[in-house]
């Protein structure tokens, strides 16, 4: 794919197919435009691209790579087993959150993205959180625990017309950033908050599934969580958000003055 230009619909399609390099070549063009969240016919303008006739052509090509294999090597001991796979639906869902969450565990290798939009969310007073449907869960839970270490969360988890009237009177009120938690499906008026919070001054700060989500080129820093499900991870954003308080409390400007207050006699 490298030197193809992809729209985001595409991308999206290319990240679901690097986070389930083993499922892709046995699925339907239909079965792939539901795990990437797309049309059907988005997946052959794909396969089309990236230089293939179609979608069976690709699919072809990926069959003949996974079961060439690799070379084999020596017999793997006991320990470098990789584990039975889940036995059912149920576990393969709990699995693939374990996995998200492990993938999260790498990411923050470098906690530096973590830190600088710590340090930024903990300089904005008040503090605006959007999180629209299927976000909105992880933005309660966000705005919830933020409020022990932050003086004004603005939760905005409603949309329509007064959503830009209140990251408006943020803005007026003192804000500097604002915090984004989006998932899939992404309603656009997510899009059109952010398009509409930056040109207000804000400074966007986005949790989401992957590098290559529609709110991706609207966001000033970017903290992916990862997940080949159609419909996202549902624990590693609102830990991510948990960790994004805690780093605020540690080294984010004035994080902790409002918990000194919260311990003062009423």
């Amino acid at each position: 794919m490298e030197g193809c230009r992809l729209t985001p619909a595409q991308r999206r399609i290319a990240h679901s197919m690097l986070r389930s390099p083993d499922d892709i070549p046995f699925l339907s063009s239909v079965a792939v435009a539901e795990l990437a969240g797309v049309s059907q016919p988005s997946v052959t303008r794909f396969a089309l691209a990236i230089g293939f006739d179609g979608y069976p052509a690709l699919r072809r090509h990926l069959r003949e790579i996974v079961t060439a294999g690799p070379e084999l090597g020596p017999e793997p001991s006991p320990e470098q087993r990789p584990a039975a796979a889940p036995a059912n639906v149920y576990q393969r869902l709990v699995q693939d959150e374990i996995d998200n969450l492990r993938d999260l565990s790498t990411a923050l290798t470098d906690p530096g993205p973590v830190v600088r939009a710590a340090r930024l969310l903990a300089a904005s007073h008040p503090l605006p959180v959007l999180g629209l449907r299927a976000a909105a869960a992880q933005a309660v839970d966000f705005a919830h625990v933020a409020r022990t270490a932050h003086a004004d969360v603005r939760l905005l988890d409603e949309g329509g017309t007064a959503l830009s009237n209140r990251i408006d009177d943020a803005v007026r009120a003192g804000a500097s950033a604002l915090l984004c938690f989006a998932v899939p499906r992404h309603p656009r008026e997510v899009v059109g908050a952010l398009v509409h919070a930056r040109g207000a001054g804000l400074t966007v700060v986005t949790v989401t599934d992957s590098s290559f989500a529609p709110v991706a080129p609207h966001t000033d820093l970017l903290l992916p969580v990862g997940s080949a499900n159609r419909f996202g991870t549902a624990c590693a954003p609102v830990l991510l958000g948990r960790l994004l308080v805690r780093a605020a409390r540690h080294g984010g400007t004035g994080a902790a003055e409002p918990s000194r207050r919260r311990r003062s006699p009423e």
